[in-house]
């Protein structure tokens, strides 16, 4: 799996960014590395600057390192930008879907409503968080999850306050559904990465 069992907090902090709402608030109050030496960070040599920002787009997806691999394999068969098309492949995974539509509120939990089979896609349960969703493709959280607390605080837009809901999805929460209207483009998608340093990392 490639959730780990390092506090979110902690791993935010030596990231950069804040992995969950929670995270804010703890990073904003403490911006630096986590540790004794995290206020002193020596220059950074240009490998551990690319390897930083591969870590940095892993976290935000929640993905193992062999996910992230053969994404960046099926990007660089894409005509345009490798970074952007890797981007955009992973922005299509039905987990980081979920959590842009407001049905979840943090990647970790969007992972596990899919796992635990909450989700179907065109009327069909996808219990797998990696599962690409197309354009006009229909995601509804199962009839007989419904009444589950999570979303029933989903359906009153509990989650929806995180972010803006982005222009690619067609998002109607009460009814605990969205759809997918086109490919995102990578300028709409809200994850803070500089891919082509991710592209130059694989490219070594």
């Amino acid at each position: 799996m490639a959730n780990q069992s390092r506090p979110k907090v902690k791993k935010s902090r030596a990231l950069g960014i804040a992995l969950t709402p929670k995270a804010v608030k703890y990073f904003e109050a403490r911006p630096y590395p986590p540790g004794e030496h995290g206020r002193g960070r020596k220059q950074n040599s240009d490998y551990k600057v690319r390897l930083l920002e591969k870590q940095r787009l892993r976290a935000q997806y929640d993905i193992s390192e062999k996910q992230l691999a053969r994404a960046y394999d099926r990007a660089k068969k894409v005509t345009g930008k490798t970074g952007e098309a890797l981007v955009v492949e992973l922005e299509r995974r039905l987990d980081a879907l979920v959590l842009r539509s407001g049905l979840a509120r943090t990647i970790y939990q969007a992972r596990q409503m899919v796992v635990h089979g909450h989700i179907e896609v065109n009327g069909k349960k996808v219990d797998r968080p990696s599962f690409r969703v197309r354009p006009d493709d229909v995601v509804t959280v199962r009839e007989r999850s419904r009444d589950k607390h999570p979303f029933q605080v989903a359906r009153e837009g509990g989650y929806a306050g995180e972010g803006e809901t982005p222009r690619y999805l067609q998002v109607n929460l009460k009814a605990l559904a969205f759809r997918l209207d086109r490919d995102p483009q990578r300028k709409e998608i809200p994850v803070i990465c500089d891919e082509q340093l991710v592209v130059e990392y694989y490219a070594r």
